[in-house]
């Protein structure tokens, strides 16, 4: 069987990956962390990146089956509802998504309408479980250390890592954030490492390494395995935790933590009106 056929977009304001994943004997496909463009110093929001990828989706006539995300992103709002406004897919996330929902529906004291089970997505994927893009095998892994609920999707020779995995020269995800665990991520990166040497991975960012010209978002197991600066074969779990504390504790938080992580673990949908009709993101006063 052939693998998927992948297409990037990338959002350099926020220097996301989106993924078109389409099956080769098929007219199915899947679209992979989207992004809602998002002007923060004037609360607007915009649809120009996403609106690329339906047109894609037009232009070659394809049905979008799955709408996923990796995890609730800290850096860019998901787009997933306005996708799915305009195609068939599913919204689809990692069940431990509710781990993430009860801690930042406290963090942003978030009313009785924020549910924290789930529910505003489609399907939660449990660890190890398959699906189908068209003819494609699929198969969610979850990898968590960056967030405790993280996935990894292996559809076909692809696997789409999130942030779990930079490219080589770059390393990987930070593990600061509420929940997340560099002993954590270590072993999940291992996860990731057993998969078939020659799969193909796909990156959510990429920032490039210093003296690097172009932006990247293709490699591999086998690349990741032998050249990763951060983990490659030998680096002990001590190390790499040791390695990663230090660093996180040097990183300021992302530009758009706050409103992403409000929408994200929404599924991407807005806070409700308040009784003014006006929709507010809130930003918590000394408490990252």
């Amino acid at each position: 069987m052939r693998g998927p056929v992948v297409t990037p977009f990338f959002d350099e304001s926020t220097f996301t990956f989106s993924y078109l994943v389409r099956d080769p004997d098929s007219t199915s496909c899947a679209i992979i962390d989207s992004v809602l463009d998002f002007d923060y110093a004037a609360g607007r929001t915009s649809v120009s990146s996403v609106k690329a990828m339906l047109d894609f989706v037009k232009l070659h006539g394809l049905s979008v089956e799955w709408i996923l995300e990796t995890h609730v992103h800290a850096d860019h709002l998901s787009a997933a509802p306005y996708l799915k406004e305009h195609t068939d897919g599913r919204i689809g996330i990692g069940s431990h998504i509710t781990v993430v929902q009860e801690t930042f529906g406290k963090a942003f004291n978030a009313g009785a309408e924020f549910t924290r089970d789930g529910s505003q997505f489609d399907h939660l994927f449990t660890d190890g479980e398959s699906f189908k893009v068209g003819t494609l095998a699929a198969t969610a892994l979850h990898t968590p250390g960056h967030t405790p609920a993280c996935m990894t999707y292996v559809i076909g020779d692809a696997a789409f890592v999130g942030d779990t995995l930079f490219m080589p020269d770059y390393g990987t995800a930070r593990c600061d954030f509420p929940g997340g665990d560099a002993a954590t991520l270590f072993r999940s990166i291992n996860k990731i490492y057993a998969l078939p040497a020659d799969t193909r991975l796909f990156m959510c960012h990429d920032y490039k390494a210093p003296g690097r010209e172009h932006y990247a978002y293709e490699t591999t197991v086998q690349e990741q395995r032998e050249n990763n600066i951060h983990v490659h074969q030998g680096t002990s779990e001590a190390d790499f935790v040791s390695m990663r504390t230090q660093r996180d504790a040097t990183l300021s938080m992302p530009r758009l933590i706050l409103p992403s992580v409000q929408v994200n673990m929404r599924a991407g949908h807005m806070p409700p009106e308040e009784s003014n009709g006006q929709v507010y993101l809130k930003v918590p006063i000394n408490l990252f």
